[in-house]
């Protein structure tokens, strides 16, 4: 049982890169394991929903969900996320034949560590919600089905489980 409360820890610190959320794992150690499997998840939640049919000239959209469903406030780093302008690939774009969609947006330097003002709250029970247009950023095939994956959890402190498929056509 001992070995768990300090697992636990270990593994928060190790994906949370960025997020201050979890800087404090030291308190997670006294926690006992009642009130640590309580909650859902003791870090914040990231849902991905990509809208895969656009007419010509419309944007193929990416909705980023970031959710807190812990009893206190979080923070994670908007760099690598649809929360900040187009800086960076965050995403692992592949078709089916599992080649990468070339990525043609910016790409920014950073100073680390982040500055504070890189940094937002979710409160608890709450969510915030950014889109990204996936056209602006990577170059995209008509008629090609897709699958992407969230990659900027090392900067962002983020995590995602999903995959998200979708099929980019041109509706006329």
């Amino acid at each position: 049982m001992k070995n768990i409360k300090l697992i636990i820890p270990a593994l928060l610190v190790l994906f949370s890169a960025c997020s201050e959320a979890t800087r404090n794992t030291a308190t997670t150690k006294n926690e006992s394991t009642n009130q640590i499997t309580a909650n859902k998840t003791d870090s914040l939640e990231v849902k991905l929903k990509i809208n895969g049919n656009v007419t010509s000239g419309e944007p193929l959209l990416l909705r980023f969900v970031v959710h807190n469903n812990t009893d206190s406030t979080k923070k994670f780093c908007i760099w690598h996320t649809p929360f900040e302008p187009l800086m960076s690939s965050y995403l692992s774009i592949t078709n089916e034949k599992g080649e990468e969609a070339p990525y043609k947006g910016a790409m920014a330097k950073r100073i680390m560590p982040p500055p504070a003002s890189s940094y937002t709250n979710v409160n608890p029970g709450d969510s915030l919600v950014a889109n990204a247009d996936l056209l602006k950023a990577y170059d995209l095939k008509k008629g090609a089905s897709y699958k992407a994956v969230y990659t900027g959890g090392n900067m962002s402190g983020l995590a995602s489980r999903d995959t998200v498929t979708f099929i980019y056509t041109d509706l006329h």
